[in-house]
């Protein structure tokens, strides 16, 4: 069984390491907020290729530079679609918009780590590519 005085010297490092971690988190958020305000979503669906291969690949590489959250995903997946842009290249780039993380690899690196913070990321890019091509396959199958 935990002691009490464990349980409160884990509660306390845990509050230490958010207050500690909390500078570089408000300026990721910050950061990401002035990227989003700067890039118009007609831009973005301007660049956007309807290629299967070029696609996915400049889908996935804006994506990781214009991250942003999954709450939004459905209305930006939707305008792009609208404006005439592919599935294909919309959902890797909605995949890679919410899973990796340009803007934030500074701050992932500092508090998780160098390494870690690149694997994850390139691992997170690729998978990007490869759900937005499975998601097609399987559009059209069924």
């Amino acid at each position: 069984m935990v002691s009490a005085r464990s349980w409160k010297n884990a509660v306390f490092k845990a509050i230490k390491s958010i207050w500690n971690a909390l500078p570089v988190i408000l300026g990721v958020v910050l950061l990401v907020s002035l990227t989003k305000a700067i890039v118009p979503s007609k831009t973005v669906a301007g660049v956007l290729s309807n290629s299967m291969i070029i696609g996915p690949l400049i889908g996935g590489a804006l994506g990781s530079i214009l991250a942003g959250n999954p709450v939004t995903s459905y209305v930006i997946g939707g305008e792009l679609i609208k404006q005439g842009v592919g599935l294909v290249t919309v959902t890797s780039f909605l995949l890679a918009w919410v899973t990796v993380g340009i803007v934030q690899l500074p701050a992932e690196s500092i508090l998780l780590g160098k390494r870690f913070a690149l694997t994850r990321n390139a691992v997170a890019f690729l998978l990007s590519i490869v759900g937005a091509l499975m998601t097609f396959v399987l559009v059209n199958i069924l």
